[in-house]
């Protein structure tokens, strides 16, 4: 599978998430058809910021919630207030009513 094919079919489900909800690393990689590549997803919301068009991966978390790529944005702090900003309650790192929040591609976008 090539990196380039792989991070936009991420990159074109993460544009999908709305504003407020999150989804996680594993949830993109099941919906893509790769369910063994949640860390290659991470790969792909690491590398985000040098896409052309914006790319909303504070969106994305770990299974439990947990802002785990938060040290790949410009400060420790940017990945939450992100969220915050969306109204996605953060404490310790970890989202607040992660199950309300959760965003499901398999569900959303119907497979």
């Amino acid at each position: 599978m090539r990196e380039e094919g792989f991070f936009e079919r991420v990159y074109d489900v993460v544009r999908q998430i709305p504003p407020g909800r999150v989804t996680s690393y594993g949830a993109i990689a099941r919906f893509i058809g790769s369910p063994q590549s949640s860390r290659m997803v991470g790969w792909a919301m690491n590398q985000s910021h040098a896409h052309p068009a914006f790319i909303p991966a504070s969106r994305v978390v770990n299974s439990n919630g947990m802002l785990t790529g938060k040290h790949h944005f410009q400060g420790p702090e940017v990945m939450k207030e992100m969220l915050e900003n969306e109204g996605v309650e953060v404490v310790a790192d970890r989202v607040m009513n992660f199950n309300e929040r959760f965003w499901d591609p398999m569900t959303e976008l119907g497979l």
